[in-house]
């Protein structure tokens, strides 16, 4: 039996003293006010610290579980969306049992709000929420640590470099994933892959399928070890994505090889940026429950690659970039998915938002808005 204190969430009673830790944090504070307030922080800091360590400390008297932080942050989000989107829809979530945990693994294009939009639909739905795997090359700052794993997040441990370390970590993790769906009847979330889909193409890692296999009991085939944990694929389509450019830096310097090396808050910046960028529309598909046997982690790959492909719903967006790349092909079964678009306004909204870029990264960003079509036809989908 493994032991999960180092990655597991907090539990109720922990609640208090976490947030009292956070309002008490400096740099937490010093970040948010540097954001928000830049050059009232270079003329009175320490004013400035005091009246937001009042601030934070007031908004959240009232917390005292985790139900009442998600509950907080729910409310926060569907006020941030209302604001960021042009409607943000779910489908599928009614296929699914109420009373069933499941492992809900899905495309991944933005670090936070991905599980917070997964989560949302469960919640509105009358479902319970979940807990959110996180890696932990997110968590160098105490009071990241801190905001995540209040937020029912446990961690993935990824910057080990020792092999032995490596394979106690994955099977500890593998231990903790099935625990909480089969024991405690906690659903989960994790990414399809390690990183978001810079490039636009989701696919699903068979080295992350393995490790789920590796908390199976000896007498277990990997297929019945892998229909315990009820797989459902799940699809997040932004119409628009806020963290574009900074995607496209990092698939430039891939593919000029050079090394990326983000600064200390970038992955701060890119949660923040998510969050309040626009969106346009937003639509997740929940699948199907996997409960058939499959024989092998690539068989597995290939459904879930199958459900979240035919799940994706292509936005005008995915449809102009496209079109912008292949002139010479048919488009008229793409522009059919939106009867009611008006295409004109559409293509001069896109082709402004990619003008907004240095030429030098225009084309990667019409290419990863372009993946999901791509995808789709080439898996033979009813486009």
């Amino acid at each position: 039996m493994y032991d999960f204190e180092d990655i597991r969430p907090y539990r109720d009673a922990e609640v208090s003293g976490v947030l009292r830790r956070l309002v008490a944090d400096e740099e937490f504070l010093n970040l948010i006010i540097e954001r928000q307030c830049p050059r009232l922080f270079d003329f009175c800091p320490n004013t400035m610290r005091l009246l937001f360590r009042w601030a934070m400390a007031w908004s959240v008297r009232d917390i005292k579980n985790v139900y009442d932080f998600q509950r907080y942050l729910s409310f926060k989000l569907k006020k941030i969306l209302s604001e960021t989107t042009d409607q943000y829809t779910f489908s599928g979530i009614n296929g699914l049992k109420a009373s069933k945990a499941n492992l809900f693994m899905s495309n991944h294009r933005d670090i936070a709000l991905d599980p917070a939009l997964i989560i949302l639909g469960l919640v509105e739905s009358g479902r319970d929420s979940l807990r959110i795997a996180i890696g932990d090359n997110l968590l160098t700052k105490p009071f990241a640590s801190d905001l995540m794993r209040l937020n029912r997040s446990f961690i993935v441990k990824r910057s080990l470099s020792a092999l032995r370390e490596k394979m106690i970590a994955l099977r500890q993790l593998s231990s903790y994933i099935r625990n909480s769906i089969c024991c405690e009847y906690i659903s989960i979330w994790i990414a399809q892959a390690e990183g978001r889909a810079k490039d636009g193409h989701d696919r699903t890692e068979t080295a992350l399928l393995k490790m789920l296999a590796l908390s199976r009991s000896n007498a277990q085939t990997f297929g019945a070890a892998i229909k315990d944990l009820s797989i459902v694929p799940v699809a997040i389509a932004y119409e628009y994505d806020p963290c574009a450019f900074d995607k496209a830096k990092q698939l430039k310097a891939r593919q000029s090889g050079d090394t990326y090396i983000k600064s200390d808050y970038e992955d701060l910046e890119s949660i923040k940026k998510g969050f309040i960028g626009y969106k346009g529309r937003v639509h997740v598909s929940f699948g199907e429950a996997i409960d058939i046997e499959v024989a092998t982690p690539e068989e597995l790959s290939n459904e879930i690659d199958r459900q979240i492909f035919s799940l994706f719903q292509l936005f005008p967006s995915h449809i102009i970039a496209w079109q912008l790349l292949n002139p010479d092909r048919d488009d008229k079964s793409l522009q059919n998915l939106w009867p009611k678009e008006d295409w004109t306004a559409a293509r001069r909204k896109f082709t402004q938002h990619i003008a907004e870029l240095p030429v030098e990264y225009r084309d990667i960003v019409l290419e990863s808005y372009a993946a999901p079509v791509v995808d789709q036809l080439a898996s033979g989908g009813s486009i």
